[in-house]
């Protein structure tokens, strides 16, 4: 099987060893992938300030990028769902009606393509910390997915996840929600943060490195003794 791999935003800027982890796990599951260097943003964030045609320009450099029949696998619920829902809001019954619909079926999230298309939950990953995971509210509510991550923390050897309180609860972020209602945003990253802390975890464990990086935000400025990994870090610990 050959896949290509979208690279978000998010990752390639901030988070680059996500995306190295993502490539590593999928070549040891026997995937031959392919990165299209040419990518670029897949438009979400236009698309959510209202610049709709600056998001349609976007969008359409994106399902150029990516045509074909391969899989598309990326580790960002955000982005991933964001291309299944909302292209139809910029696409339908345009000249590129075909080749999004194609796309949409084609592109996955991480965690949702380990366990539901290659029927893979266990990598040999040892990663002896507590964890508590984060469910975004894009992975859990646009994406849907809740339980494909849970399973692969739990073949983890050595993790022991322990479940927050309100974990389905937004942490604030919302990609230019946090800039334009920022007291907002802090007062919901300061209730995830202490919903996480009473866990007793190590680390806050999530399939969204924006999430994460607003979560880590609060905990830096507040010195918390708490730290944040993209799940895809931890399935490539270990080995």
């Amino acid at each position: 099987m050959t896949v290509d791999i979208f690279i978000p935003c998010f990752i390639d800027q901030v988070y680059p060893q996500t995306g190295f982890n993502m490539i590593r796990i999928l070549e040891k599951c026997g995937v031959e992938v392919h990165y299209n260097d040419e990518q670029t943003c897949c438009g979400q964030m236009a698309f959510n300030s209202g610049f709709w045609e600056e998001a349609k320009s976007i969008g359409e450099k994106f399902i150029h990028d990516f045509s074909g029949d391969h899989y598309v696998v990326g580790p960002s619920a955000s982005c991933v769902g964001y291309v299944r829902k909302y292209y139809n809001e910029l696409f339908l019954n345009t000249s590129l009606h075909n080749e999004y619909r194609s796309l949409q079926k084609r592109i996955f999230e991480f965690t949702d393509f380990l366990v539901n298309v290659l029927k893979r939950d266990d990598f040999g990953a040892v990663f002896n910390h507590s964890v508590t995971y984060h469910d975004s509210c894009a992975a859990l509510r646009e994406y849907g997915i809740k339980d494909e991550p849970r399973q692969l923390l739990s073949k983890v050897k050595g993790l022991e996840l322990l479940e927050m309180k309100d974990s389905d609860t937004c942490c604030g972020f919302g990609g230019t929600f946090s800039v334009k209602h920022q007291a907002i945003a802090s007062a919901m990253a300061e209730q995830k943060v202490e919903n996480a802390v009473a866990t007793g975890a190590e680390y806050i464990v999530s399939t969204d490195s924006s999430c994460l990086m607003h979560q880590d935000g609060y905990i830096r400025n507040k010195k918390i003794g708490l730290k944040v990994i993209h799940i895809a870090d931890v399935l490539a610990t270990g080995w």
